[in-house]
C-alpha cells in the first residue's frame, strides 16, 4: 500500500465492555487493513484487554490515560462492570475529565480520524478544530437508533413523545409495521435503576451532539439484516449513514485464552449429546433479581434440558444484591447442568456441538455470537436495548421472548420450561431452529462482512481530513 494511501486512526470508546470489544474488533479490521491506530482508554480498562493477535500489536497503539478520580465513584472504577449502574452517570462525569487529556493527544498525534462513543459529546468540536475528520460508531443497531429518533429530539427535548405510552408504540417516523417498541416494565426498570446526575449533561443531549458533531455516522451492522432501518436511519438523521457490517469475532482467536478454563468447560460439553445443551447468559451489566434467578434456576430444572449457566454477579453490586440458586439445584441438575460462577469463553462454548439453544439477555454481542453459530433463541431482555432486540428478532422468527407480566416483568419457571422446550426440541418450534440457521448464513459470512469494511476502509481514505482548512 502506497504511504499516501496509509491511515491514522484514534478510536475512543465509552468506558463499557460492551463498548470497547466492538470498538476493538473495528480497530483490528483497520489494523489488518495495513492502517495505524491509536487505541484510547483507561489503564486498567486497557490492561483487561483479550491480547492482540501478534501480527496486528504493531499498527494497534493502546494509548493509557489516567480517569480523573470524582467523589461518587469508588477508586479502581474505570468502567461499567465496576460499579452500579446508578452511578453510570458519574462515570461519564469522570470520562468528561479526560476531555484535556484526549485533546493533547489528538493534537500531538494529528490522526487522520477520530472514532468515538455515545459518552464524548465534546470531542467532535475538538477534532474539528485540529482538522480531524469524525466519525461516530454506534454500538447499537439501526433498529434501535431509529426507535430513540432524531438527534434535534435528543437535543431539545422535543418530539411527539410525551408520556411512557409513548414509548410503548412505534414510532410515527416508521412508515412500516413493526412491534420494535418498550414494555412497560422495562420503562420502570430502566427509571429505577438510571437517575441522571443532575448537574451533569443531560444523557439525550450527549447523544445528540455526538451524533450532530459527526461527518459519518457508523452503524454495527449490515444490509442483509436490516436495509429498511438503515434507510430510516439517515433519512431521519439527515447524516451519511455507513454499516461497517457485524464484525463476526473468531471462534480461533478465543481459544488461545484460558486453556485451562476450557478444558473443564470443554470436558463437559464434549459429554453431552448435539444440539442437546442450552446454554444460559444474561451479561454483566445487570444483576438479575433474587426471584429472577430463582425461576430461571426452577425452570431449567423443569425443562429436563441439560443446560451450561453462566452466572455471575455484577462487580459493582452491592452484598444486598447478591442472588442464591434454589436449595439443593445444583444436586439435582447434576449431570446434565452446569453453573459456571467466573468467566466463561462464550463464544467458544456457542461454537461447540453440543449447544442447541440460547437463552440470551439480547445485549447486540450476544446475539451476534449466538446466531453466527445458527443457534434459536430463547429472549430475556433485561436493559436499555435489549427489549428492542428482542422484539426484532422475534419478528424474524429466530427464536421467543419469554412470556413476563407488563407490570412488573415477572415471569415463572413454567414460562421458561415451556419456552425451552418450544425452541429446542418441539416440531413447533422448527421454524425458529430453521430461521436461526438461515440467518447464521450472514452472520458467519467472511466474505461478505470483509467486504463491508473494505467499503469502510475506502471511505476513510476518501473523506479524510475534510477540515484541514481550519487547522
Amino acid at each position: 500500500m502506497a504511504e499516501s494511501n496509509k491511515l491514522h486512526v484514534a478510536v475512543f470508546p465509552w468506558l463499557a465492555f460492551g463498548h470497547i470489544i466492538p470498538f476493538l474488533e473495528l480497530a483490528k479490521s483497520i489494523a489488518r487493513k495495513g492502517h495505524k491506530v491509536s487505541f484510547i482508554s483507561t489503564p486498567k480498562n486497557i490492561k483487561r484487554l483479550p491480547g492482540l493477535p501478534p501480527h496486528l500489536s504493531p499498527l494497534i497503539n493502546l494509548v493509557s490515560l489516567p480517569l480523573p478520580k470524582i467523589d461518587e465513584l469508588p477508586g479502581d472504577a474505570e468502567a461499567t462492570v465496576d460499579i452500579p449502574l446508578t452511578l453510570s452517570p458519574y462515570l461519564k462525569k469522570a470520562c468528561d475529565g479526560l476531555e484535556p487529556a484526549v485533546a493533547s493527544f489528538l493534537e500531538s498525534a494529528s490522526p487522520d480520524w477520530v472514532i468515538y462513543d455515545i459518552a464524548s459529546y465534546w470531542l467532535p468540536p475538538i477534532a474539528a478544530k485540529r482538522g480531524i475528520s469524525r466519525a461516530y460508531f454506534g454500538t447499537f443497531n439501526a433498529w434501535s437508533f431509529v426507535f430513540f429518533g432524531p438527534s434535534s429530539h435528543m437535543l431539545n427535548g422535543s418530539g411527539p413523545r410525551k408520556t411512557a405510552e409513548d414509548y410503548m408504540v412505534s414510532p410515527e417516523w416508521v412508515p412500516f409495521e413493526s412491534t420494535i417498541s418498550f414494555r412497560l416494565h422495562e420503562l420502570r426498570e430502566m427509571g429505577k435503576s438510571y437517575k441522571e446526575d443532575p448537574s451533569a449533561v443531560r444523557e439525550g443531549v450527549r447523544m445528540g451532539l455526538v451524533i450532530t458533531g459527526c461527518d459519518v455516522f457508523l452503524v454495527w451492522t449490515c444490509e442483509e439484516l436490516e436495509s429498511d432501518w438503515l434507510k430510516v436511519l439517515g433519512d431521519i438523521q439527515q447524516k451519511t449513514i455507513l454499516p461497517v457490517g457485524l464484525l463476526p469475532p473468531s471462534v480461533q482467536d478465543s481459544m488461545e485464552e484460558r486453556d485451562d478454563t476450557w478444558r473443564e468447560i470443554g470436558g463437559w460439553l464434549d459429554k453431552q449429546k448435539k444440539s442437546s445443551v442450552v446454554y444460559v447468559a444474561l451479561g454483566t451489566e445487570a444483576t438479575p433479581s433474587q426471584a429472577q434467578i430463582t425461576e430461571l434456576a426452577l425452570g431449567l430444572e423443569l425443562s429436563g434440558l441439560p443446560f451450561f449457566w453462566t452466572i455471575r454477579s455484577h462487580p459493582g453490586s452491592s452484598q444486598s444484591d447478591s442472588v442464591e440458586l434454589p436449595n439443593e439445584f445444583e444436586e439435582r441438575t447434576k449431570g446434565r447442568g452446569m453453573v459456571w460462577t467466573s468467566w466463561a469463553p462464550q463464544l467458544r462454548i456457542l461454537a461447540h456441538d453440543a449447544i442447541g439453544g440460547f437463552l440470551t439477555h439480547c445485549g447486540w454481542s450476544s446475539i451476534i455470537e449466538g446466531l453466527q453459530q445458527g443457534l434459536p433463541l430463547i429472549m430475556l431482555p433485561m436493559l436499555w436495548d435489549q427489549g428492542l432486540n428482542a422484539r426484532a428478532l422475534a419478528e424474524k422468527n429466530v427464536g421467543v421472548e419469554l412470556f413476563r407480566n407488563e407490570q412488573d416483568g415477572s415471569f415463572t419457571r413454567n414460562s421458561v420450561a415451556e419456552s425451552l422446550s418450544l425452541v429446542m426440541v418441539e416440531e413447533e418450534g422448527r421454524i425458529y431452529r430453521e430461521k436461526a440457521r438461515e440467518m447464521s448464513s450472514i452472520f458467519k459470512d467472511r466474505d461478505l462482512q470483509e467486504r463491508y469494511i473494505d467499503n469502510f476502509i475506502c471511505y476513510l481514505q476518501n473523506h479524510r481530513c475534510l477540515h484541514k482548512s481550519i487547522k
